[in-house]
């Protein structure tokens, strides 16, 4: 599986933020609440159409994008 089968980048959608594609889900949100330690299959209560590979290309694209990223130096 690659990420760019399940996620959009789109202007017109969510002020062109990161979603799974097809929905209005925020990558980030989904990113979030799993930091915070939710399950899996509550995301998927949560937002239903959702399923695990939604979920797991939502971490493949944060893993492959956070290279390209500038970050602060951590103290």
């Amino acid at each position: 599986m690659t990420y760019q089968n399940r996620i959009e980048i789109n202007p017109l959608i969510c002020s062109g933020k990161p979603v799974i594609k097809g929905t209005r889900i925020i990558v980030s949100d989904i990113l979030i609440q799993l930091a915070f330690g939710e399950t899996f299959d509550n995301l998927k209560r949560g937002y239903p159409g959702l399923n695990d590979e939604d979920i797991r290309a939502a971490l493949e694209f944060a893993a492959a994008t956070i290279d390209n990223v500038e970050v602060e130096e951590l103290k």
